[in-house]
């Protein structure tokens, strides 16, 4: 491996060390058909040939189907200050804000951020942020066992599965239980929750609107946490939170989310951020940066790095996180989105999404066999029972440049038949119609 800066001497020396005669044993736990069959590569390209090959490549890309999917990733509109203003040089390169004498910009540009996020989930505190709101909840999940010192987390079956499983991914070795409870026909079941939260509970974890797109209200629920000493967890979608009850007002600890839909374009699964909010209490368990404003020895306003508990500034194993990527360019979109909408826009763009949801379901459940999961109040996004697979239906219309929703059977047994519909306000009414007329051609022929 010419590659490799080592002499025989010392990669035998490490060799020993490690435990293992050869560099090849150090994969045998990779089973030999996951391993790379060569590395041969192909010679290269000049740069014309390589533009006209990925030129190519991505024409294979459809790019105009009409999508009424979610389940936790939302098409929304992106006003275009958000990439004019997001793309200046000063943020689109700024390096991660360590020294704060140079940083100033994007320092302030976090806590404006921060401010916006504690705005919207009605909480105490912010970081900028996470990766993701899979991570979000993760991390909200080790915030809970630093603060109750216990390691049992309860949660909601409603909460999105993805993210569940990246959970249980990322606690596999922190020594940790953890217990669904079962959703009730695509609802909370309230009374399960409650009954799971005991005294060895570090946290209790629900989602609003839950996975199925039903919303309820967790005050109960996260009083009765409180009062046998653990954490309330609510993972939320940011744009409804503009309509719907907040995190803060249902008493939650801790708040998560993800921020894709607050200015992030699909864009294949990324880069999007996670935000997490919580109780003033609880600010040193967070993890991520947070950026505070204070004053310098002159009286001026200015922006800092504070409370960081991160493994660049103290021992690693007192770190309350490595997520080390720099993520502010993302917050600072997210931070744009909002300030262009502001709260009429935020709760304006919400409640489009549910008039066009509620015009598409009510031509949808008109057709032959489809109903509505359960009579739970929902957003912009609602499960409906089809008469045939779901997964076979969304194949179908896919292939005709419209996905009619997403498919829960691949993570909810006996679930086949549902489809999670979701709108926003880009739907058009004659996408809407189109849509209703192509499901009910394909269910009356698959009837």
């Amino acid at each position: 491996m010419p590659y490799i800066p080592h002499t025989e001497e010392e990669t035998r020396a490490m060799l020993d060390i490690v435990g293992v005669r050869t560099l090849d044993d150090l994969f045998a736990d990779i089973s030999p058909d996951m391993r790379p069959k060569s590395f041969s590569l192909p010679a290269g390209l000049s740069e014309m040939e390589v533009c006209s090959r990925l030129d190519s490549l991505a024409a294979a890309n459809h790019t105009n189907v009409v999508s009424f999917l979610g389940a936790g990733f939302y098409d929304h509109h992106i006003p275009k200050a958000v990439d004019a203003l997001s793309s200046r040089g000063e943020f689109l390169t700024a390096y991660t804000p360590y020294q704060p004498e140079v940083s100033q910009g994007t320092l302030q540009a976090i806590f404006e951020f921060q401010t916006a996020v504690c705005r919207l989930l009605d909480m105490d505190a912010a970081n900028a942020s996470v990766y993701d709101g899979g991570s979000a909840l993760f991390e909200a999940g080790m915030m809970a066992f630093r603060q109750t010192r216990r390691r049992k987390l309860v949660i909601d079956e409603c909460v999105n599965p993805i993210w569940r499983v990246m959970l249980s991914t990322y606690t596999a070795n922190q020594h940790c239980e953890i217990v669904i409870v079962p959703h009730k026909n695509g609802t909370s079941d309230k009374a399960a929750l409650k009954a799971a939260v005991d005294r060895d509970c570090a946290a209790v974890m629900v989602q609003n609107p839950g996975f199925f797109g039903s919303l309820d209200d967790y005050t109960e629920l996260f009083t009765h946490a409180r009062s046998q000493g653990a954490l309330g967890v609510i993972s939320v979608y940011p744009v409804m939170q503009s309509v719907l009850k907040t995190p803060g007002e249902m008493g939650a600890d801790i708040a998560v989310a993800d921020g894709q839909e607050l200015g992030m374009p699909l864009s294949f699964g990324g880069p999007y951020l996670g935000l997490m909010a919580c109780r003033r209490e609880l600010v040193r368990q967070m993890p991520g940066r947070i950026a505070g404003r204070t004053h310098d020895v002159d009286g001026k306003t200015g922006y800092v790095l504070t409370l960081q508990a991160r493994e660049q500034h103290i021992r690693r194993s007192k770190a309350t996180s490595n997520i080390c990527s720099n993520q502010a360019l993302c917050a600072l979109r997210a931070l744009i989105h909002m300030s262009l909408l502001g709260p009429e826009g935020l709760s304006r763009t919400a409640e489009l999404g549910m008039e066009n949801l509620r015009r598409a379901l009510d031509r949808l459940t008109s057709i032959p066999g489809v109903t509505m999961l359960n009579d739970a109040p929902f957003g912009n996004e609602a499960a409906i029972v089809l008469p045939m697979s779901a997964y076979e239906l969304a194949d179908r219309l896919t292939r005709k440049g419209y996905v009619p929703g997403f498919p829960v059977g691949n993570y909810y047994k006996n679930m086949d038949n549902v489809l999670l519909v979701t709108c926003t306000e880009k739907h058009s009414r004659e996408q809407i119609g189109i849509l209703c007329e192509m499901m009910a051609s394909e269910l009356r022929g698959g009837m």
